[in-house]
C-alpha cells in the first residue's frame, strides 16, 4: 500500500473546483527576509537608511542615498529544519538548497545646475520574497476518541456525501457517452456494461465530469464512494444517508508533505534627493508565483467495525502567478546623524492559476479475503483563474549614524491580514472565505532592529526581529522570531560581505481540512538558517 506516486500523466481537464483557501493567502501574503548579505545582517532594519540595493526593494527613496551607480548581487544557502509532533510521534527533517536571491543595479545622475533637487536616481532590482522548498514527516497513532468528530480520513470523504443525493457523485454510463461525445458502437449500445468493462476509464471520466459539471465537493464525494469510504444507507439514487466504513477509535496516520518553489518580485525604482536632508522614491513591482506542494497520508486502522483498514490518499498542487503593487517612501535626515523614514506598500494584485491531482486506494475485509480499491483518475484539474489582494503595509523607521564608526537602526511595520481578498467577491465561494479571513485573522507587527560597528575596512553586523503571528489566536500560525550575524570587507569601489540568520516559527497543519480543533492535525516548528555571501561595486 506505501507506495508514492508522484506522476499524473492523462486526461487534460478543465474543472470548475476551487483549489484555493486561507493558507494559501497567507502563504502568498508573508515576505520572509531574504535580499543582500549586508540587509539580512542588519535583520532587514534598513527603512531609514538606503544605500543598499535591498533597502530599495524595502525604501523606494534608499536608491537616493547612493553617492554613485552601484551594482550588488547575492548567493545565498537557505538550510530549512522541521520538528514535528503527533501524537506520539516525532520527526525530524531537513532540506537546503543554494540560488541567487538579489541582483541590481542603481543609475545616479547628479544635477549639474544649481537646482535644489540635488541627484535623480533609477534602479532595477531582483529579489526573492519567500521560499517555499521544504519537507516534512508526521507520524503517530491518533487516540482521541472524540464522540463528535471520526478523526478518521474518511470523515473527510464522507462530509462532502452526507446529504448529497447519490445520483448526482455516481454518474451513469449514458451521461458519460453523451456529455464527452464517444464515438463507440459499444459504448453506445450498452454504455453501463462498457464502462463495466473498463472501470479506469469510468474512474477518469466520472472524475473529470463531476469537475467540470458539479464542482470539487461532488469529486471528493465520488472518490470516497468508489473507495468504499463509506456506503448510502439505501441503494436508490436519491439517497441522501451514508455509513462511514471506518470506525472511531485509533489511527496510525503516517503524513508526508513536500513543497518547492518561491516568491520574487522585479522592481522598477525612482527616486531623488532635495537638498541636502530629504529622499523621495516610487518603486513599482512585478511580481511572480511559483509554487508545487505535494501531500501524502497513510492511514491504518484495526478498529471493530471498520470495513476499510488502511487508506492512502496524496494530492498535488501547482500555482503559478503574476502580480503587480507600488511602493512610496521617504527619508528624512532631521540631524546629520538621525533619519527617519516613511513607507507605504500598496496591497499586491495577484492573479492566480492552479492545477491539481489526486489518487485514492483503499484495503477493504470483505469477509472472504482483503480487497484492494484503487482510484487513480488520469485527470488535471485545471481551476479556474482567480485573483488575490494581498494587505497593505505602512512601516515607520528610525537610524542613527555614528559618523564613520557605525549605526544603530529600527523599523516597524503594520500588516492587516483580516484585509487579504480572494476576488471575484461577487463569487460565493470566494465570499466566504473572505468572511472567515475577516473573522480570524488580525493586523500583526514585524520589529526589526540592526547595528554596525567599522573599524578600519572591516564591517561587524547584527540584527534581530520579531513578526507577530498573522492569525487572531497565534495558534495556526505562531511568532516568528529570528536573528543575524554578519561580516563586510570594503576594498575601495567594491565590498564583499557574509551573514548568517536564522529564524523560528511554529505552525500547526490540518490532513486534508480535518478540524484545526481537533487533534487530527500536526505541529512543526521550522527553522530557517541561511548564510549570504554578497558582491557590491560602484560602477
Amino acid at each position: 500500500m506505501k507506495k508514492l506516486h508522484l506522476l499524473f500523466i492523462g486526461v487534460l481537464s478543465m474543472s470548475t473546483v476551487y483549489a484555493q483557501d486561507i493558507s494559501d493567502a497567507i502563504r502568498f501574503s508573508q515576505d520572509e527576509i531574504q535580499g543582500s548579505a549586508r540587509f539580512r545582517a542588519l535583520s532587514g532594519a534598513f527603512g531609514a537608511l538606503g544605500g543598499d540595493m535591498s533597502a530599495v526593494s524595502l525604501n523606494p527613496a534608499g536608491s537616493a542615498v547612493f553617492s554613485r551607480s552601484h551594482a550588488s548581487f547575492s548567493l545565498s544557502n537557505k538550510d530549512t529544519e522541521n520538528k514535528t509532533q503527533y501524537f506520539n510521534g516525532m520527526n525530524n527533517s531537513s532540506d537546503s538548497n543554494f540560488d541567487i536571491n538579489q541582483g541590481g543595479a542603481a543609475f545616479v545622475f547628479a544635477s549639474n545646475t544649481n537646482s535644489s533637487w540635488r541627484k535623480f536616481t533609477i534602479a532595477v532590482a531582483y529579489e526573492r520574497t519567500n521560499d517555499y522548498d521544504s519537507n516534512w514527516r508526521a507520524s503517530g497513532v491518533n487516540t482521541d476518541n472524540d464522540p463528535n468528530f471520526n478523526n478518521s480520513i474518511a470523515s473527510y470523504f464522507y462530509d462532502f456525501a452526507n446529504g448529497l443525493e447519490k445520483f448526482v457523485f455516481t454518474p451513469s454510463g449514458q451521461e458519460l457517452v453523451n456529455y464527452f461525445n464517444i464515438n463507440n458502437s459499444q459504448a453506445q449500445n450498452d454504455p453501463e456494461l462498457y464502462f463495466d468493462n473498463n472501470p479506469q476509464l469510468y474512474n477518469d471520466l466520472a472524475y473529470e465530469f463531476l469537475g467540470n459539471v458539479e464542482g470539487f465537493s461532488t469529486q471528493q464525494a465520488f472518490l470516497g464512494f468508489q473507495g468504499y469510504l463509506f456506503s448510502p444507507d439505501s441503494d436508490a439514487d436519491n439517497n441522501t444517508d451514508y455509513t462511514s466504513n471506518i470506525a472511531p477509535g485509533s489511527f496510525d496516520h503516517d503524513y508526508i508533505y513536500t513543497s518547492t518553489g518561491y516568491n520574487g518580485k522585479i522592481t522598477f525604482n525612482m527616486a531623488t534627493q532635495y537638498e541636502d536632508n530629504l529622499y523621495l522614491g516610487l518603486n513599482l513591482n512585478s511580481h511572480f508565483i511559483n509554487y508545487d506542494r505535494s501531500t501524502l497520508l497513510f492511514e491504518d486502522n484495526s478498529n471493530p467495525g471498520s470495513i476499510v483498514n488502511s487508506v492512502e490518499f496524496e494530492n498535488g498542487i501547482s500555482t503559478r502567478g503574476s502580480g503587480f503593487s507600488f511602493q512610496l517612501g521617504g527619508i528624512l535626515k532631521l540631524t546629520n546623524e538621525f533619519r527617519v523614514g516613511l513607507t507605504y506598500d500598496s496591497p499586491t494584485w495577484y492573479t492566480i492559476e492552479e492545477e491539481t491531482t489526486q489518487y485514492l486506494a483503499t484495503v477493504r475485509d470483505e469477509g472472504s479475503g482483503l480487497e484492494t480499491q484503487v482510484i487513480n483518475p488520469n485527470v488535471i484539474n485545471i481551476h479556474p483563474q482567480y485573483r488575490l489582494q494581498t494587505p497593505a503595509k505602512l512601516a515607520g523607521s528610525l537610524a542613527y549614524v555614528f559618523g564613520k564608526l557605525g549605526l544603530i537602526s529600527f523599523d516597524y511595520s503594520r500588516k492587516d491580514y483580516s484585509q487579504t481578498k480572494f476576488r471575484p467577491t461577487s463569487d460565493a465561494f470566494f465570499a466566504d472565505q473572505n468572511n472567515v479571513m475577516n473573522n480570524i485573522l488580525t493586523d500583526a507587527a514585524t520589529y526589526r532592529l540592526g547595528g554596525e560597528y567599522k573599524h578600519k575596512q572591516l564591517s561587524f553586523r547584527g540584527g534581530y526581529r520579531f513578526e507577530e503571528s498573522p492569525y487572531i489566536d497565534g495558534v495556526i500560525v505562531g511568532d516568528l522570531t529570528g536573528y543575524s550575524l554578519g561580516i563586510g570587507y570594503n576594498f575601495g569601489n567594491t565590498k564583499l560581505d557574509i551573514t548568517y540568520d536564522r529564524s523560528e516559527r511554529s505552525f500547526v497543519n490540518s490532513f486534508y481540512n480535518l478540524r484545526f480543533d481537533t487533534p487530527a492535525s500536526a505541529t512543526v516548528d521550522r527553522t530557517n538558517s541561511n548564510i549570504t555571501l554578497s558582491l557590491s561595486f560602484n560602477i
